[in-house]
């Protein structure tokens, strides 16, 4: 394992060069202002008539349009959504590429699942934070920084490594270490963590628990509380020092709950559909399935969403979450 911090990295080398970062969304606001707030040369690309341009230009920052910024800039930072990358890249940068520039990516999708073919002439690399934008920025302004992992895909210029480090220097990234990894690996971890823990694997565990506790009987409220609310309190924990940490924190009663009925719900079923998910992300099924629910008009992701906005726990978790004025401080 190979990680990198503030000291191992070089940043006169992309101090010297314009940065365009593509997008303004969660993780393109975050890149964009740390950038600046580190002293490098950095401009906003943004779709003609975004509604981001305003908000951009007012926290500091140049905007140009996709095309405009990519034209004048050395390094190109797509943090713009998987699904558009393509377009955008075929339309706005492709036709302003060079010897020289570089290309950047906060997440493989693009390249691993070839929506995104450069050309051999440019340097092709990641820079991927753990972690949402909002919090890339906020613990950037505290003083420290969200982990990031790097990974060069195509090296013409010899020292697109260097490069990318320094951006992730610039970011943060390096004051909590930049971990070395490729395209591929951080492409399909990323993909199975959503799927099968940190999004789809919660929500799923979280809504079968309260179904099952309020068919028992058991007051809607209490079961928001028990199964939703205290969730954040335990992975706190978790995050902090790790699942001993939670344990060490939690009741007698709790941690032998933990290791005896676990799994029982969490079986060896479980982890066998995990292999299976992981599969379909190896074997790319699952890109293919998400880029033609796309080209098709996103009519089953919206079905979709509709249908879990509408779930009991929503509703009451929205009532009660009026009743607790002090959330509205915490992200």
């Amino acid at each position: 394992m190979e990680m990198y911090y503030e000291n191992d990295i070089d940043k006169e080398l992309i101090k010297s060069k314009k940065i365009a970062v593509l997008g303004y969304g969660s993780q393109g606001h975050a890149h964009s202002l740390n950038l600046k707030d580190s002293g490098f040369d950095v401009v906003v690309g943004l779709y003609e008539g975004s509604k981001s341009k305003e908000k951009a230009e007012q926290q500091g920052l140049s905007v140009l349009s996709n095309s405009e910024a990519v034209k004048i800039s050395d390094v190109i930072m797509f943090c713009l959504p998987d699904t558009i990358q393509g377009k955008v890249y075929k339309e706005d940068v492709e036709p302003h590429l060079e010897e020289g520039k570089m290309l950047m990516f906060c997440h493989g999708f693009s390249i691993f699942y070839e929506q995104i073919k450069p050309p051999s002439f440019v340097d092709v690399a990641m820079i991927a934070p753990k972690g949402p934008g909002h919090i890339v920025r906020r613990v950037f302004e505290s003083g420290q920084g969200v982990p990031c992992l790097v990974a060069v895909h195509q090296n013409n210029s010899g020292k697109a490594k260097d490069i990318a480090l320094g951006y992730g220097l610039g970011v943060g990234g390096a004051r909590a270490g930049i971990l070395e990894t490729t395209f591929k690996e951080e492409t399909e971890t990323d993909l199975f963590g959503e799927q099968a823990v940190l999004c789809g694997g919660v929500t799923s565990l979280v809504q079968s628990a309260f179904e099952v506790l309020v068919e028992a009987g058991y007051q809607p409220e209490s079961a928001y509380f028990e199964v939703l609310h205290e969730l954040k309190l335990i992975v706190d924990l978790m995050y902090q020092g790790g699942l001993g940490e939670m344990r060490y924190s939690i009741s007698d009663t709790a941690e032998y709950g933990d290791y005896t009925r676990g799994p029982v719900v969490v079986d060896p079923s479980v982890k066998e559909n995990m292999k299976k998910v992981l599969e379909q992300i190896q074997s790319g099924q699952f890109a293919k399935e998400w880029i033609a629910e796309n080209d098709e008009g996103l009519h089953k992701f919206k079905d979709l969403r509709k249908e879990n906005s509408g779930h009991p726990i929503e509703e009451v978790g929205k009532r009660l979450r009026g009743m607790m004025p002090f959330l509205k401080n915490q992200s």
